[in-house]
């Protein structure tokens, strides 16, 4: 490929490639050509011109593929741009003569067809200088067009559109034959010729004024016809085209208009409205027909038709903008409502039709007012909706007070309100669920009254509006938790006062079950007590269902929607329900089948329908039940749940005979109870139904099959059953779009309709599905095959084989009886069903059963994947993989790959080919290499059928499953990949671009192919550098590809490319393409790339380039944006605020979920990357998005106070720019990204944390920016830190305060110890106090949400904390915050809001508990700091600062509340006791909870707890050691543990009784409490434990024992201290944080000294010193010991210490006592073996000659006693040790030293008679010892007993002796008996 990198064309080598390569070199030449005709001089270029010219010429007539002619084209108007124009006529006649030929030949074809490329490419490039030529070409290319077929045809629009962009107005002339043409290609057959169509249109009406004036009408008439059987591509580019001109009619100016011939009427907004509304409503028909056609009743505008022209109205408002919509809101709005009234009766008629007309309305609203305005002006639309809804609401009025006159004309108008309020109602509660906190203001003005207008439409007739008026609820309750009890408590109470009003009941039982549904949305939940309210109402609606039978039917649905929508509430609130609601499940079925069959003979009609209600809704709350609350299914509940299933399923069976008796009103609630009863049945497990399971199945069998069923959904059913892979095979509209919400109607056939929330009112409290906020369900008849087809995989795997087979085999029959459609349906279900149960099957690992089930199994498969149907074919492939996967057998297996290759060689038709080339691929993917026979095989038939240009359906599908091969191959796949690649460039080259799922294919056949060959990609072989040519080749094919989803491929296959080999990979060109694509969509969401595919691609991609890349991406990016001449709008963005800003932008725009996380990730790892070194721009970002939008009356009050700092360091930053900030690129950013925003300023002072020191040093700061001005220091930022901070603590979005204050936090901790150079004894952020302090009032107001409260707490006690104020007068303002706080929590957990569930008063509770703690524990320290004149200050300011003032005064300030603060922290710490007691003493818990948490809502309390319990224990040590544990608190009362206000004390339930206790006791039990609490933390320190909290605790103790009582507690219970000493030693081991490590050191100190002052006092009291000495010489050796061996050698070897630990040693050993010996042994032993010799050889090298010395004086004076002995065996296993120990040289005078020692206490056989037990004790140890020295060392005892005979004789005597012992059988010791034996050996090795 290198020879192809030349100016000109090397002949020579491309001449001697085969045909795949050749075109593949002329590509990569066309390709390289294009950058180097750039790069290269103009001389130059004109030098080789004319051989150039020739060459791509030659090529034109070579036919050239659609790729290469492409680039050929562009080749050729770059090289006449650059060099000279004269031949340039010359080469456009060329052109022209090609078109001209007669040749219809397909191999001339591509000549003309890169002839017609070639005319648009060089009028583009070349514009006016051709003027003169062009009628001439135009005339040519629209005659040729006549008879071109589509490709000839698509190719021409588009040439068009090229010479059209390139002339400029001066194509005028032309302007009417070129519209002429367009006109009919814009409703061609063709769908690409459409596209291209549009393309040439929208570039026509920039210069034709008559488009969008004279000839307006019949453009937009033109564009319905298009819409006409369109596919989504055409929607997106004529709804462009159509949105594009309508917006210019009303904006555009004339200026030529009173020149010109005819005067330009300007269009108003009304006609432009009426002509788009004419089309939704009538279609393309036109008026006269469609009024004719709909007084016959036969009109219908076709779904493609409406779903056009809904895309179209959003690019028209899209086009004119946010400020013109905020402007014409409310005539849009009054518009779009008119839509769905009945005033057309047309739209409506049907019940399907007015909800996809409802759909289009709703998404034009929701894309235009969601994704143009900013939120005031959001806040300002959703006013207007409100005065709608109030305004409909006056007419439903009217007409219901007056009924009677009007009735019929009163109806039509209520039904005409009913769609009207839907959509306003949605789009209310979408715009206020977006808003979340922002929305306060809008809902607290009471002249709007939102929630009085939602409120009121409740009773409306219709269901559809009470239930989207209940959504609306919803909505405000997750956007604003403090509404969500007042709107419970206000729809309860309604619901109770009008319960007999039917509406009333109905309406309002879906709000309150909405306004459940919004609980999980809410962590502050509601109150506990609500469950119970609810319940009791429910029971109350079921109870009186019976007595009015005008309510019957809307009281029963009320009571278990409510008992429903309860079950979402979780296990917490439900646990103490769940037997009122079990019971009422009992009685709602008879007990037995005995009295279902009375029941059926009585009853009529309507008490049938009331009593399947009853049971559905039932079935519902259970369903609801299980799915909600799963640890609530215990064994027992499971067996309660049982006994009315059996009736249920007997109910199900007798429905037919039930509908016939009394008549088709039932056949909707008995197609709801089936539907109820199958969901739940789907849920339980199927043991629990073993005896029904062939009654369900025979009824799921004639649900699937039965004859009333006409609907084939299968765009519903079979999706889940596919495979998401090939489902890309399908209609896009099965993917994700930007359009899902509408375009899903399409998937369905006109008569169905899509989902909505009137077809399931239980689905509205379930979690929100997708992306759309309101449940979408379907309608019944379609949602009940859905839940036939999951429960009868479930059901048919665990019926008997026999009953098995017999259902395969009916449902085989039942597809072979029927005929046309209807086989069709019924197939449809079949597969579904069986699809599900090989899914299910495969999923639990079962198998299919005997052989003979494998025949109708495959026989149904089979007949699938021939069906007509490409879905049903997918599902189909998908079971035939799982079939083989359940046989598991090898024969089966490969017989069912040979059915496919047998069918694939025989068959031509499309069906069967792409049915069995996907069931290969499958195979391949389910089981792996089948083997390679097979894989041979396949791959060889999947070649051909790839190359079948007659079919592009058979190629899509080939290739799609070789892509599946190729992925489940692996390396199996290698000797394939050569030819697999060069098919595929191929294809590329040679597939026309209409084709666009091919090329999709063949994308996905690359992406495997780079995937199996990995990491080898990196190669520097010549085959592999080919693969990567041909592989990178493929991407640039793919990325000239005008489909989106192709150019989608093409990312990702780069993107795998950059994995696997980046350096081989231009990272410049695939930013630059990215950005592209990124970037006109930054400008308006709605109308670039409209593919949510392409843009999800993008930025995978790019996430994946910053992890490695990031300064260069971004680098590119700007460079692109700088070079880029064409079209400056786009691009201003990226020049002005980088690449990473045109993200936030496209956050800001964004509402797909998956891309909004990518980018944020692509984002931060960019701002890990490169935040520190492109600090200011990184902050100014933020501060732009942060300001964009803020209220700038708060920010102004900020800029007052900072005036004075304008001289300060920072005036050099970027970020002081005043009042231009409004001009930002950033317009009205959404909450969501401001608080991204607050959370990249605290990611920022993250990462320069880990950078130059000079960021938190202003001196440091200061010098280095006067070095070197670009460097930047974020000290030098602090002004905008604080600035940014304030801005989003003090907004109206909760999410924003809660990160602005987290981000002040950061900003005082990282700060406050910073010195302000300029005035010494200062801290800099001391200037900010005021800014602080207006910061963190709001969040004190009455209405602040607890959380953000908490939140404000915290910040106080670390600003108060943090000594930056030092005046107390300034401390006042903050302290002054916590004070209210605290005032407000006095009255515990009974006095606080209800708006929010108890666990939410606890969290409030304990974070001021905690921050007052806080400051206390840091007012406590600096006291006690004062007391000691401070030695080191850096400047007498400076100690004055932090001296007498501030200090004594903190805890001054603390100390007028510490009597009511030390009560509640005993009471929190004794709540915290409680709640971490083990499961097992739950009944013995005080029944009403404790001081500040209740009994039901303990479980969420103790996370509070756990956050702050340890600050506390520290506050409340500290506080107990002040008073010393000598006075009891004055305010005690009876001194219980907790005040007064709780009745728990320390375990028992109540005060009344308990005798009142001394202060002894008291004491006793807070000194245990607090022990307690430590001792059970750090015993059981889990991985997560804080290292504050660790802290805390330790400190606590050390608090707890500075104080002498407790210290006696601890000193005279040894156990204790002993328990404590275990504790800390795991702390010890387990913690390596030097800080833990010191903590714990200091209070086995204490404990030590505790001991040490309890054993003093002994001593006293006994008037004994004997002991006392002993105990602390041996308490401090082990306690040297231990240090010498847990710290580091650095530490123990520093010459002083070992020294002084060395002369304790010394010292020790001369004292008398034995104990104090035997220990000071057994710790030199351990510190002898110390493996580090540094550590261990001096204390060897010193004490060794004083231990030999003491042994050998006991030789003089023989052991009288146990000690004495114990002193001699411990020093010879020291002495021992050492000879192990010593190196080889020393080992030998060691043993010297140690054989004489044991010799001399060896007794002779006289002695040994007459010894004493502790003397023959000693004897036998020396002995013993002796037998193991001697042989192991027996040169040196040799040598010993050689040089001393007396030793020697001593030894043979004591031998002697011991071995005369035995015969007599002399009682000697238990060790006798081994040395005896080993005697004789050691005597003959010894002296032979």
């Amino acid at each position: 490929m290198e020879l192809a990198h030349s100016l000109l064309l090397n002949e020579e080598a491309c001449n001697q490639l085969g045909e795949v390569q050749k075109a593949e070199f002329i590509f990569d030449w066309l390709r390289y050509l294009e950058k180097l005709l750039l790069a290269t001089s103009r001389g130059d270029v004109k030098e080789k011109q004319k051989t150039l010219v020739e060459q791509l010429l030659s090529l034109l007539n070579s036919s050239p593929g659609p790729p290469t002619r492409k680039l050929l084209a562009k080749n050729l108007g770059i090289l006449y741009g650059i060099g000279d124009t004269f031949s340039v006529y010359e080469t456009i006649d060329k052109c022209n003569d090609l078109i001209r030929s007669k040749d219809d030949s397909p191999s001339y074809l591509p000549t003309k067809l890169a002839a017609v490329v070639c005319l648009g490419s060089l009028y583009k490039k070349l514009g006016r200088i051709l003027s003169n030529t062009f009628t001439e070409t135009v005339g040519n290319i629209l005659k040729a067009m006549k008879s071109a077929e589509s490709q000839g045809r698509y190719e021409i629009m588009l040439s068009l559109q090229n010479i059209l962009k390139g002339l400029g107005a001066a194509a005028t002339p032309c302007h009417r034959d070129i519209y002429k043409a367009a006109r009919s290609c814009l409703t061609d057959r063709s769908m690409a010729v459409r596209c291209a169509a549009a393309k040439c249109l929208f570039e026509l009406q920039n210069e034709a004024s008559f488009m969008w004036s004279t000839d307006l009408d019949s453009v937009a008439t033109l564009c319905f016809k298009s819409f006409e059987g369109s596919n989504y591509d055409v929607r997106i580019s004529v709804s462009k085209l159509l949105g594009t001109v309508l917006a210019k009619a009303i904006i555009s100016k004339h200026p030529g208009a009173a020149a010109s011939r005819q005067s330009i009427r300007r269009v108003s907004l009304e006609e432009v409205l009426e002509l788009l509304g004419t089309g939704f409503l009538r279609g393309s028909s036109g008026f006269l027909r469609a009024s004719g056609d709909m007084l016959k009743g036969t009109s219908s505008v076709s779904r493609d038709v409406r779903v056009g022209i809904t895309q179209a109205y959003v690019v028209f408002i899209s086009t004119l903008g946010g400020a013109w919509l905020e402007k014409n809101f409310a005539a849009i709005l009054s518009h779009m409502l008119s839509l769905v009234s009945q005033l057309h009766p047309k739209v409506t008629q049907a019940q399907a039709d007015a909800v996809c007309s409802r759909r289009c309305v709703s998404f034009i609203l929701r894309a235009t007012i969601g994704g143009l305005l900013g939120e005031k002006a959001q806040i300002a639309a959703a006013k207007d909706i409100c005065q709608a809804i109030w305004k409909l609401k006056k007419v439903v009025d009217a007409v219901m007070c007056d009924g009677n006159l009007e009735t019929r004309l009163g109806s039509t108008d209520v039904a005409a309100s009913q769609h009207m309020l839907v959509c306003a109602l949605q789009e209310l509660g979408n715009l206020i669920h977006g808003l979340g906190t922002t929305a306060a203001p809008l809902l607290q003005d009471s002249s709007t009254g939102v929630l009085d207008s939602v409120i009121s439409v409740i009773l409306h007739p219709s269901i559809s509006v009470q239930l989207t008026a209940a959504w609306c609820l919803h909505c405000i309750a997750v956007a604003l938790p403090s509404y969500l009890t007042p709107l419970l408590d206000r729809c309860l109470e309604r619901l109770t006062v009008l319960r007999s009003s039917p509406e009333a009941v109905t309406g309002f039982s879906f709000a309150v079950a909405a306004l459940l549904g919004a609980v999980k949305h809410c962590p502050l939940g509601i109150p506990h007590g609500k469950g119970k309210i609810i319940l009791t109402l429910a029971e109350d609606l079921l109870c009186s269902a019976t007595q009015n039978s005008r309510l019957s039917a809307q009281r029963t649905q009320a009571g278990w929607l409510l008992i429903a929508a309860l079950m979402t509430l979780g296990p917490a609130v439900v646990s103490h329900h769940l037997a009122r609601v079990l019971l009422l499940w009992k009685c709602v079925f008879p007990v037995s089948p005995k009295d279902l069959e009375t029941e059926k003979s009585r009853g009529d009609s309507f008490t049938w329908q009331v009593t399947l209600e009853g049971r559905a809704g039932a079935l519902c709350a259970i369903k609801s039940f299980v799915s909600h609350c799963g640890d609530l299914l215990t064994e027992e509940v499971i067996q309660r749940l049982l006994p009315p299933l059996p009736c249920g399923v007997d109910l199900l069976t007798r429905l037919s005979s039930i509908i016939k008796t009394y008549g088709s009103p039932l056949k909707t609630p008995s197609v709801v109870y089936r539907q109820r009863l199958y969901e739940l049945l789907i849920l339980l497990p199927p043991e629990t139904y073993e005896g029904h399971l062939c009654a369900i199945l025979k009824e799921l069998a004639a649900d699937l099959t039965g004859p009333d069923i006409q609907v084939a959904a299968s765009t519903f059913l079979l999706p889940p059953l596919c495979h998401q892979d090939d489902l890309l095979l399908l209609s896009p509209l099965l993917q994700e779009t930007d359009h899902r919400f509408i375009e899903e109607q399409l998937l369905l056939s006109n008569g169905i309709a899509c989902g909505s929330l009137e077809y399931d009112p239980y689905s509205i409290y379930e979690k929100d599905v997708g992306g759309d906020s309101v449940p979408k369900p379907l309608p019944p008849t379609l949602s009940v095959i859905s839940s036939a087809i999951k429960l009868f995989g479930v059901v048919c795997a665990h019926v008997g084989e026999a009953q098995r087979l017999l259902t395969l085999e009916q449902l085989l029959d039942s597809i072979k009886h029927t005929k046309g459609a209807r086989q069709q349906v019924v197939q449809l279900h079949v597969i579904a069903s069986v699809s599900s149960f090989l899914k299910y099957v495969a999923g639990s690992k079962g198998s299919l059963g005997p052989e003979e089930m494998r025949r109708p199994a495959l026989a149904l498969v089979t007949g699938a994947l021939e069906s007509p149907n490409p879905l049903v074919r997918c599902a189909a492939a998908e079971a035939w993989a799982r079939l083989a996967q359940v046989v598991d057998d090898g024969p089966f297996t490969a017989s069912l790959a040979q059915v496919s290759f047998d069918k694939l060689k025989s068959a031509r038709d499309v069906v069967t080919r792409t049915g069995h080339s996907l069931a290969l691929g499958s195979l391949h993917r389910h089981l792996g290499g089948i083997s390679s026979q097979h894989l041979n095989s396949c791959v060889g038939i999947l070649y051909t059928l790839s190359q079948d240009s007659t079919s592009p359906d058979v190629q899509t599908w080939a290739l799609h499953s070789l892509s599946l091969i190729i992925d489940s191959a692996g390396p199996l796949y290698y000797p394939h990949v050569e030819p697999t690649l060069s098919l595929i460039i191929m294809l590329l080259l040679n597939v026309p671009p209409t084709h666009a799922e091919v090329h999709q294919s063949l994308g996905r056949c690359l992406n495997a192919l780079i995937t199996t060959l990995g990491p080898e990609l990196q190669g520097n072989s010549t085959s592999v550098s080919t693969l990567r040519t041909s592989c990178l080749l493929g991407c640039a094919v793919m990325q000239d590809n005008p489909d989106c989803l192709v150019q989608a491929q093409a990312i990702s296959c780069l993107q795998q490319l950059h994995m696997f080999a980046p350096r081989h990979v231009n990272l410049s060109s695939l930013v630059s393409c990215l950005c592209e694509i990124l970037l006109d969509n930054s400008v308006l969401v709605n109308l670039c790339s409209p593919y949510l595919l392409l843009r999800r691609a993008v930025l995978a991609c790019l996430r994946q380039l910053v992890q490695r890349e990031a300064a260069e991406v971004s680098e590119h990016a700007v460079t692109l944006a700088k070079d880029s001449r064409e079209e400056l709008t786009p691009d201003a963005n990226i020049r002005e605020v980088g690449l990473e800003g045109a993200l936030l932008i496209l956050l800001d725009k964004e509402t797909d979920q998956r891309l909004c996380h990518d980018i944020k990730e692509t984002l931060n790892h960019m701002l890990t990357s490169m935040a520190v070194d492109k600090l200011s721009f990184w902050l100014k970002l933020c501060k732009d998005v942060l300001a964009a939008s803020a209220d700038f009356t708060a920010v102004t009050c900020v800029d007052t106070m900072q005036e004075e700092e304008g001289d300060k360091g920072d005036d050099a930053s970027v970020l002081t720019t005043g009042r231009d900030d409004r001009s930002r690129p950033f317009t009205s950013p959404r909450w969501a990204t401001r608080v991204f925003a607050a959370d990249c300023v605290c990611r920022v002072i993250n990462q320069c944390e880990s950078a130059h020191c000079a960021h938190f040093d202003v001196a440091l700061a200061q010098e280095m920016k006067k070095r070197d001005s670009r460097s930047d220091f974020l000290v030098l930022h602090l002004a905008d830190l604080i600035r940014m901070a304030f801005m989003a603590a003090t907004d109206h979005s909760d999410q924003l305060r809660l990160s602005g204050l987290q981000t002040l936090l950061i900003v005082i901790r990282r700060f406050a110890t910073i010195p302000e150079p300029e005035f010494p004894g200062h801290v800099i952020l001391e200037q900010y106090q005021a800014n602080v302090g207006a910061a963190l009032r709001p969040a004190f107001t009455s209405e602040t949400a607890p959380d953000v409260t908490a939140k404000a707490c915290q910040v106080c006690s670390a600003w108060i904390a943090s000594g930056v104020v030092s005046d107390l007068n300034d401390l006042r303002r903050v302290h002054h915050l916590l004070v209210s706080s605290l005032t407000k929590i006095q009255a515990g957990k009974e006095a606080l809001s209800h708006l929010y569930n108890e666990s939410a008063s606890t969290m409030e509770i304990l974070a001021v508990l905690k921050a007052w703690a806080e400051v206390y524990i840091i007012a406590v320290e600096r006291h006690k700091n004062n007391k000691q004149p401070l030695k080191t200050a850096s400047c007498p300011e400076e100690s004055g600062r932090n001296g007498s003032d501030s200090s004594p005064g903190l805890l001054d300030l603390v100390h007028t509340d510490l009597g009511t603060l030390s009560r509640l922290w005993l009471a929190a710490l004794q709540d915290f006791a409680l709640l971490t007691l083990p499961s097992e003493f739950a009944s013995q818990l005080p029944t009403e909870g404790g001081a500040f948490y209740t009994a039901e809502t303990s479980e969420n309390a103790k996370l509070h707890y756990n956050n702050s319990w340890a600050l506390i224990l520290h506050a409340t040590a500290l506080w107990l050691t002040s008073t010393g544990f000598v006075v009891a608190d004055p305010d005690e009362g009876a001194s219980n543990l907790s005040r007064p206000v709780t009745p728990t004390s320390m375990c028992q339930g109540s005060s009344s009784g308990a005798i009142a206790k001394s202060p002894e006791d008291v004491y006793s039990d807070r000194f245990h409490l607090i022990l307690g609490i430590s001792v059970e933390f750090l015993c059981s320190l889990r991985s997560d434990a804080t290292m504050e909290s660790i802290t805390a605790c330790l400190h606590a103790l050390q608090a707890l024992l500075d104080v002498p009582w407790p210290r006696s507690k601890i000193g005279s219970d040894q156990a204790l201290g002993i328990e404590l000493l275990n504790v800390l030693h795991r702390v010890i081991l387990t913690r390596e944080s030097p800080s833990i490590q010191l903590a714990s050191l200091e209070v086995v100190r204490q404990i030590i000294c505790a001991a040490q002052e309890h054993v003093k006092e002994k001593r006293r009291s006994a008037e004994e010193d004997g002991t006392h000495q002993e105990l602390d010489e041996v308490s401090l050796l082990t306690a040297i010991t231990v240090f010498i061996l847990s710290t580091s050698p650095e530490v123990t070897i520093i010459p002083c210490l070992q020294k002084r630990c060395i002369e304790k040693f010394k010292v020790t050993l001369e004292i008398k006592d034995a104990m104090v010996q035997i220990k000071t042994y057994q710790l030199l032993l351990s510190i002898f073996q110390y493996p580090n010799p540094a550590v261990s050889y001096p204390y060897i090298y010193s004490l060794v000659s004083s231990i030999v010395e003491k042994l050998q004086e006991i030789d003089k004076k023989n052991p009288e006693d146990t000690a004495e002995l114990q002193i001699f065996q411990e020093g010879i296993k020291v002495l021992e040790a050492l000879v192990t120990i010593a190196e080889e040289q020393h080992r030998s005078q060691l043993v010297a030293c140690l054989l004489p020692i044991l010799i001399s206490f060896l007794l002779d056989e006289n002695a040994l008679g007459s010894a004493t037990s502790i003397m023959r004790n000693l004897h036998d140890f020396a002995l013993q010892n002796l037998m193991q020295i001697g042989p192991q060392y027996s040169s040196v005892f040799k040598s010993v007993m050689a040089s001393s005979p007396s030793l020697k004789a001593r030894l043979e005597a004591a031998i002697k002796g011991n071995q005369e012992s035995v015969k007599v059988g002399t009682p000697t010791s238990k060790h006798t008996k081994h040395p005896g034996k080993n005697s004789s050996i050691q005597l003959k090795t010894s002296f032979l």
